[in-house]
């Protein structure tokens, strides 16, 4: 049986989903990031990088959630092309996702949530960079009907976790047609839904009965 360990956060979801869409079974457990279980010695020893999502599939431990997305889908061949221009268009999707759209939203997020003193200069410089990823992403979904061509693939998953958390960096889909009809379909897809609520249940549960 796969192992999640997991939070109601934007990385974290996207490998529920991902199981859901693949339909392989899995046991979540909670790592609650607000009190702080990601940096307790127990999860230390799974990813010293003190952070979640961490896969554990038969002994084999996996960290960082494109990573974990990337071994799913290659795991039951499918979500993502076997090959060609199709399979580097998905992979394109998911580092411009880590390189850009997630650092820019945390970044946005933290400024504006969690900093210890006001920081307007680093606060307008991260917002204004999630809001021009925002256009770009709007941009390419008005000629395609999913991040990476006309298929749903991880790169959609990918994407979606950030956006399912935009009230954390404080932005909204407002001015982004193309954005909002792929997110609404993406939200819409029953694994999607069954993977959030189970994820979302994860505030409520005790580390110990996770």
């Amino acid at each position: 049986m796969i192992e999640v360990y997991a939070f109601a956060t934007p990385n974290s979801v996207k490998v529920p989903i991902a199981l859901e869409e693949l339909g392989l079974p899995y046991d979540l457990r909670a790592v609650n990031v607000r009190k702080g279980e990601q940096k307790q010695e127990a999860f230390l020893s799974l990813n010293p990088n003190g952070k979640v999502p961490v896969l554990v599939d038969d002994g084999f431990v996996l960290t960082e959630s494109a990573a974990i997305l990337v071994y799913l889908a290659e795991k039951t061949g499918k979500l993502l092309p076997t090959g060609g221009a199709a399979r580097a268009r998905v992979f394109e999707q998911l580092f411009f996702h880590a390189s850009a759209l997630s650092p820019a939203f945390g970044n946005a997020g933290f400024f504006k949530r969690s900093s210890p003193e006001p920081q307007p200069i680093a606060e307008a410089r991260f917002t204004s960079e999630a809001e021009r990823i925002l256009g770009l992403l709007d941009s390419r979904l008005s000629t395609q009907a999913f991040m990476a061509g006309d298929a749903f693939t991880i790169a959609d998953i990918a994407h979606f976790g950030w956006l399912w958390r935009r009230q954390f960096p404080g932005l909204t889909l407002d001015g982004h047609p193309n954005l909002s009809r792929w997110y609404e379909a993406v939200a819409e897809r029953p694994a999607v839904q069954r993977a959030i609520v189970r994820v979302e249940a994860l505030v409520e549960t005790p580390a110990s009965a996770a």
